[in-house]
């Protein structure tokens, strides 16, 4: 992958992974691609129960960065108690 399409990608981070995984299939069905589930421990986590779940999503339904729609996918994220940050 590019340089260029990591910088569009936008990261959704969620608490639950039966959640990321739920709105990553909702976000395909939107035209959202590709909504990569994974893992994320941040610096200094020395608790695995506490790891986050982040979908990676770095194109659009319209073709674009995924970017363009950060606040849509920021609302999403808040109705599962996650955010949404650009990468």
């Amino acid at each position: 992958m590019s340089e260029a399409e990591q910088a569009g990608a936008v990261l959704v981070t969620l608490p639950e992974r039966e959640d990321a995984e739920e709105l990553a299939e909702q976000l395909e069905t939107q035209g959202y691609e590709p909504c990569l589930v994974h893992r994320d421990m941040l610096a200094g986590e020395d608790d695995a129960e506490d790891v986050d779940w982040v979908i990676e999503v770095h194109t659009g339904p319209h073709g674009g960065p995924a970017t363009f729609d950060e606040p849509h996918l920021q609302m999403l994220a808040e109705d599962y108690g996650g955010f949404a940050a650009a990468r």
